[in-house]
């Protein structure tokens, strides 16, 4: 059995697929909590005059991941925008574990560095 040897191009290759993936799957996602939403409320008024924030469920990835199983158009919406920003951030992670199978030491420090500061910045600058 032949092993496939882990090279730059290979590595293109599937983070090319990854993000391709990642951001196909957000917009279905969005698309279909659209419709939901759209479903339920496409026939209300909107209320400009009044600014009611995201609620509290819908702030945080696990509130969302909750949220979001009860199939109400808003929270799936939130999920599809959750998946778009976890896309950049799995491709970063991959793009570590390619360097590391390649050895490249320099790149995957470089790299975890980078994946730390992003995040630090989804948990909203607190650790």
């Amino acid at each position: 059995m032949e092993r496939t040897a882990w090279t730059d191009r290979r590595i293109e290759l599937i983070v090319g697929n990854l993000l391709r993936a990642g951001v196909l799957v957000a917009a279905a996602v969005v698309v279909f909590g659209g419709v939901i939403f759209l479903a339920r409320h496409g026939r209300e008024a909107p209320h400009y005059h009044v600014f009611l924030g995201e609620p509290e469920a819908l702030r945080t990835a696990p509130g969302i991941l909750r949220e979001a199983a009860s199939l109400r158009g808003r929270e799936i919406i939130q999920l599809g925008l959750l998946l778009l920003i976890a896309t950049p951030i799995l491709r970063v992670a991959f793009s570590m574990v390619g360097f590391a199978l390649e050895r490249d030491r320099l790149y995957v420090g470089i790299t975890l560095i980078v994946l730390a500061v992003l995040l630090f910045g989804l948990a909203g600058g607190h650790v």
